[in-house]
């Protein structure tokens, strides 16, 4: 994914001179590039978010489109003050991208997961937050928060996803885009996670079990219009299954979830048993689930509901309509072991 965004991104810059980037230290395998062909709109603050983000909104206010660029939670977490203040409070034309979403670094240790940023983010006026789901939707991405003006979060992946789309996608903030066809229940998947989507729903498939797979590419906004119509279409009671790279607190299914009711206002049972908050570090061995535990998980889901009828042998029960896929919490609940400053910063 960030070699996408980079080749797209030098694209840009070719074309626009006002388009600066800025980095904290890091990647300088695939920022050369921009480097050698635009060396006066590349700038290397060293270890420094904040600085990163100050000047990134400062050049921003002349008139320049500038991107930032750090590992997932540096260039949001740690320097938030800033993007709230200096970025968003000012409608700054900066647009934040970060690689290594969710557990991409996971061998770091927690230092380098980026698990809360997207409910983080999303919750600032003025900020748009975008998560693509494969390298094409990368550079349409980029593309599109260029041209949009105001501030941006971009975050991708870093693990190699495959291209998943076949052709050039149709792309639009703040609208879905529909990769499979089906009607007997939707997932709805965010970032990277998009390939363990379609091996999901190849695997229910083979089951006779029709999946309509969502790329939910922009968070905010979301688009709404698409959740409702996963609600309303399919035929297991309005099941939607989600999997996105994300904490428990504030996640992606939540904010989907809320949409629906606040529209539906239909009593559908609700069951808040994962809902709840989850306030220890998460491994990384199991994030995100393998694509055969979320097929049994969601083959479980739906035979609460249809039971006999399309699951033998299961009676039928009330189950929550968002089923969430992470990495359990570590045996008896304990800390993830603290890391060592020396092995904290900074990976490419």
């Amino acid at each position: 994914m960030r070699t996408a965004f980079f080749q797209t991104l030098v694209d840009l810059a070719g074309r626009d001179d006002r388009i600066f980037l800025i980095v904290a230290d890091l990647g300088f395998g695939v920022v050369e590039p921009f480097i050698h062909q635009f060396p006066h709109r590349f700038l290397n603050v060293g270890v420094a978010e904040q600085n990163l983000t100050g000047i990134a909104a400062g050049i921003a206010l002349t008139g320049k489109i500038v991107f930032t660029y750090s590992i997932g939670n540096f260039p949001t977490l740690r320097c938030l003050e800033h993007v709230r203040n200096d970025v968003c409070y000012h409608a700054a034309n900066v647009k934040i991208v970060a690689v290594g979403g969710g557990y991409s670094y996971g061998s770091l240790g927690m230092t380098h997961h980026a698990t809360e940023d997207l409910a983080v983010l999303r919750t600032i006026p003025g900020m748009t937050v975008v998560a693509p789901g494969d390298p094409l939707e990368v550079r349409e991405a980029t593309r599109a928060i260029a041209a949009h003006q105001g501030p941006c979060y971009l975050r991708l992946g870093r693990a190699g996803e495959p291209t998943i789309h076949g052709s050039a996608v149709k792309f639009q903030l703040g609208k879905a885009i529909q990769v499979r066809e089906g009607d007997a229940l939707t997932v709805i998947s965010t970032g990277a996670l998009l390939q363990n989507a379609i091996q999901v729903a190849d695997r229910l498939a083979a089951r006779g079990i029709k999946v309509r797979v969502l790329s939910m590419h922009t968070i905010k906004p979301l688009d709404n219009e698409a959740v409702l119509a996963a609600a309303r279409e399919v035929a297991v009671e309005r099941r939607s299954h989600l999997l996105d790279r994300h904490g428990l607190i504030e996640r992606f299914d939540h904010h989907c979830a809320a949409r629906e009711l606040d529209a539906l206002r239909d009593p559908f049972p609700v069951d808040h048993e994962n809902a709840g908050e989850d306030d220890h570090p998460r491994q990384h061995e199991r994030v995100p689930a393998p694509p055969e535990e979320v097929v049994i998980r969601i083959r479980e889901d739906m035979h609460k509901f249809v039971g006999s009828a399309a699951c033998p042998g299961v009676h039928r029960g009330h189950a929550s309509p968002y089923v969430r896929y992470s990495a359990p919490r570590p045996a008896g609940g304990e800390r993830a072991p603290a890391r060592t400053a020396s092995s904290t910063r900074r990976p490419t």
